[in-house]
This record gives C-alpha cells, sequence and structure tokens, in this order.
C-alpha cells in the first residue's frame, strides 16, 4: 500500500520521528530534515528505510504537501516562508496523528511534567504482557520494544502526551488533539517557561485535555497534587481514580503501592486497602514505583487484570536514556538519564542514591539545556535538586547568562562548573575513582558527553 509522499519538518524529534515511522509504516513515502539528528532517532530511521536531509534548505522541500511541520520550526525560518509562500498544504503533528492514527483507536495517553516516557513505557509493556499488541508512540525507546512508536493493533494505542506547544501556527498544546479515553495525569509543576507565563497557564492547558475525556472514560492521578486537583476544580466529567503510594498515611484509594525497601525497588500492591500482590523489578525510586501505579490503573481500564500486570512489571527493561546504565568500567558506571527539571533531577538522584557501591560516590553531570532551564528559572531550586550527590559537574554553556553563585554556596566544594565541553570533561577525568556512579542528566546529545567519556574511562578514543 502506498499512501503517497509526507515531509516531515524537525523529524529527529522523539515525537515526530516517532510519527515518521508510523506514516512509514501506513504506506506513506515518508522524507524529512532537521538542524541535527542523533542516536537513538537517527537509528530508528534509518531502519525504518527513512531519508532525511541535515539542515533546514527550502530546496528540500517537497514539490507538493502534505507538509507536516514540528514545533521547532518559527516564522522567519527560510524554509517555513518557502513553505507559506509555494502554498504547500501543511499541518501539525499532532493534528496529523489525530486524523490519521488515533481517530478510531482507544487512546491511552499518559501526561504530566515527569514520568510520563517511563509511564507510557510501562503501559505498552503491560498491554503488550497481556497479549493486547497496543500501538504506541513515546517520547523514549522502551528497552521491550526497541523503537519509539508502531502502529500495532486495534483499539488500543498508548501515547505521551506532551503539553508543549503544537506549531507555529497552532498554540494550543500538544495533547488537546489526542482525545484520550484512559488518561493518566502523572503531576504537574511549572515548566516551558518560554511558552507558560505560569502555573495557571499550564492548568488551563490540562482542564482543555480534560474537557476532551468521555464520560465513559477513566482519568487517573496521584491523590494530593494540589494542581491537578485545581485542574478538576475546573470542572470533570469523567470518572476519576486517584492514586497512593503512601498508604499508610491515611489517604484512601482504590490503588496504592506501599514501598518494601529503601530504594522501591521492591514495593506491595493494595487494591481498595488489600495485599494483591508484591513486585521485585530492575526499577528504583519512589517516582518509578508511582510510574507503575499509573501504568497498572491505566492498562486495568482496558481490561487488564492487576495480576496480569504485576507479573509483567519485573519483566520490564526500562527506557533508554531513563536511568540507563550505558557502561561499567574499572569499578565505574555511567548511568544516561534524561532528567533536565529540578524535581526530576532530585527523584533520579534520590532513586540511584541506594545503588551506589559502598565507599563510591554518586557525581552528578549536568546540562542545563531545556529552554525553561537555560532561562535560569529553575536556577534556584538546583541546589536542592542535587543535594543527593556527592560531587557535581555543571556544563555552563557560554549562552546561559545566570549566574552559579547561589549553587556553588549550596553545594560548596561538591561544585565544579566547565563553561565547554571540554573542560567539562577533563575535570570529570581528573577526579573520577572506582566505585563511582557518573550520573549524565541532559535533555539533549550533550554534544556526544556519553560517548566520550566512556571512551576515555576505556583507555580509547571516541
Amino acid at each position: 500500500m502506498t499512501a503517497g509522499p509526507l515531509h516531515v519538518l524537525g523529524i529527529g524529534g522523539t515525537f515526530m520521528g516517532g510519527l515518521a515511522q508510523l506514516a512509514r509504516a501506513r504506506g506513506y513515502q515518508v522524507t524529512g530534515s532537521d538542524q541535527k539528528l542523533y542516536p537513538p532517532m537517527s537509528e530508528q530511521l534509518e531502519q525504518a528505510g527513512i531519508a532525511w536531509h541535515e539542515g533546514y534548505d527550502p530546496a528540500t522541500l517537497p514539490e507538493q504537501g502534505p507538509v507536516v511541520v514540528g514545533n521547532v520550526m518559527t516564522r522567519g525560518m527560510p524554509i517555513i516562508e518557502a513553505l507559506l509562500d509555494r502554498g504547500l498544504s501543511y499541518v501539525s503533528g499532532p493534528q496529523w496523528l489525530a486524523e490519521h492514527v488515533l481517530h478510531d483507536r482507544w487512546v491511552l495517553a499518559v501526561a504530566g511534567t515527569h514520568g510520563k516516557t517511563t509511564t507510557a513505557s510501562l503501559l505498552a509493556w503491560i498491554l503488550e504482557y497481556a497479549g493486547l499488541n497496543p500501538g504506541f508512540l513515546i517520547g523514549g525507546v522502551p528497552g521491550n520494544f526497541g523503537v519509539s512508536a508502531r502502529p500495532g493493533a486495534a483499539p488500543f494505542f498508548v501515547i505521551e502526551a506532551d503539553e508543549y506547544d503544537s506549531a507555529f501556527f497552532d498554540k494550543r498544546a500538544k495533547f488537546v488533539h489526542y482525545r484520550p479515553r484512559t488518561l493518566v495525569l502523572n503531576n504537574l509543576e511549572f515548566d516551558h517557561a518560554d511558552i507558560y507565563p505560569d502555573l495557571a497557564a499550564i492548568e488551563r492547558q490540562f482542564h482543555h485535555l480534560v474537557r476532551t475525556v468521555p464520560g465513559q472514560g477513566r482519568i487517573l492521578l496521584p491523590a494530593a497534587d494540589a494542581a491537578l486537583e485545581r485542574v478538576l476544580e475546573m470542572g470533570c466529567w469523567t470518572p476519576v481514580e486517584r492514586l497512593s503510594t503512601d498508604p499508610d498515611a491515611g489517604t484512601t484509594t482504590a490503588l496504592a503501592a506501599r514501598a518494601l525497601n529503601a530504594d522501591a525497588s521492591e514495593f506491595e500492591v493494595l487494591a481498595d486497602g488489600v495485599v494483591v500482590g508484591r513486585v521485585a523489578w530492575s526499577m528504583s525510586g519512589r517516582h518509578n514505583l508511582a510510574n507503575a501505579l499509573a501504568a497498572l490503573g491505566a492498562a486495568r481500564h482496558a481490561g487488564v487484570p492487576l495480576a496480569a500486570g504485576l507479573a509483567a512489571l519485573p519483566e520490564f527493561r526500562g527506557v533508554r536514556r531513563r536511568q540507563e546504565l550505558r557502561a561499567e568500567i574499572d569499578g565505574v558506571r555511567v548511568i544516561d538519564d534524561f532528567a533536565h527539571h529540578p524535581t526530576a533531577i532530585r527523584l533520579t538522584l534520590e532513586g540511584l542514591r541506594g545503588q551506589v557501591t559502598p565507599g563510591g560516590r554518586l557525581v552528578a553531570i549536568l546540562e542545563p539545556r531545556s529552554n525553561t532551564m537555560r532561562m535560569g528559572v529553575h536556577a534556584e531550586a538546583l541546589g536542592a535538586a542535587l543535594a543527593q550527590a556527592d560531587a557535581v559537574h555543571l556544563y555552563h554553556a557560554p549562552e546561559i547568562d545566570w549566574s552559579t553563585a547561589h549553587l556553588q554556596r549550596a553545594l560548596g566544594e561538591r561544585l565544579a562548573v566547565a563553561p565547554g565541553i571540554e573542560p567539562l570533561l577533563e575535570g570529570i577525568l581528573a577526579q573520577v575513582r572506582p566505585g563511582d556512579t557518573l550520573v549524565i542528566m541532559s535533555n539533549g546529545g550533550f554534544d556526544g558527553l556519553h560517548r566520550r567519556l566512556i571512551a576515555a574511562l576505556q583507555g580509547t578514543t571516541a
């Protein structure tokens, strides 16, 4: 089946790259372009047989549309001006997805400031384990699948529901296009300061999403999340299921989980106050316990018994770039993580704290890369977020203009600040010792730091 040509602008992002793979699976002749592509998306596009151009040369536009426009594209870019001048048909990624993939599916959407990728991956895996062959589009690569997107079989489709805007011509949040039947709201904090002025503005977008969930659907959220409760207070027409990871706190919830050890890698699940099963798995941290509970609840709404969901969890292989062990060399562990918000940084370090080799150190290596972090909105919260680390290496890029003085006061001699990748790498190598756990945290490629650091530790050339 051939569905015609489709060109994707911004194809290197996890969302747009996943969309390109879904389009290719539907028979489209997919091409695309992006400023820079790096693994894992470059590898996935190559495996799918999708060709792309590096850079945004207007000459790479197709003779005819449609063109799917990613939200990294802005007015004033020569390729966008050429697109408009030539009158090519264009559409946002979320709208194309809604019209061509999601319109006849039972959509299970995972939204929230933190944990979307892991929760969506867990949910897709539980459905897969139960034999339901779900489709999915996730902003990462689940280890159980090896790809970030696939069409799957009807009816179920799991999607990571992002609150970022859809396109330069559609400033609504992406997730308002998806119209889920099952909706997970993981949590809600202020982020994306480049497009939202305050938390209230994000809460309004989340309420737009809540408005789209049918009355026979289900909304799942953690108990006692003040921001999410404010969202629901704006109006809710769907049954709500609240979840708790602290059943001993007196919170009455239909579904709860209780950690059985310090790093929450072992836990029990309670339904209506009764223990229904215990899990020991490879993940750690109370945030991942919350992610697992949300996935279990969402899968149960889709018809998967809790027993099957619990059996699936120990077989979950994690997600690339989410506490992913990249290498272990002479007693030094190198872990890659996507954390870029202070809360995510704190939770990641807390989850890894109990896994550090006795006598070893937990070393945080951070790139403040997101627009919100570069703007310095969360700069003063970084000290507390990094408190669990024994040493911190911060890449303070030249274009970042906020001061690190407050961070130096909070962390003292534990903090080393580098203005470039080379001095950053040199500083890490000068201090590393056997037993250390090095946690590289960035939502981008970090200029190949992961590969270069591993090569240096191995004594090879990257």
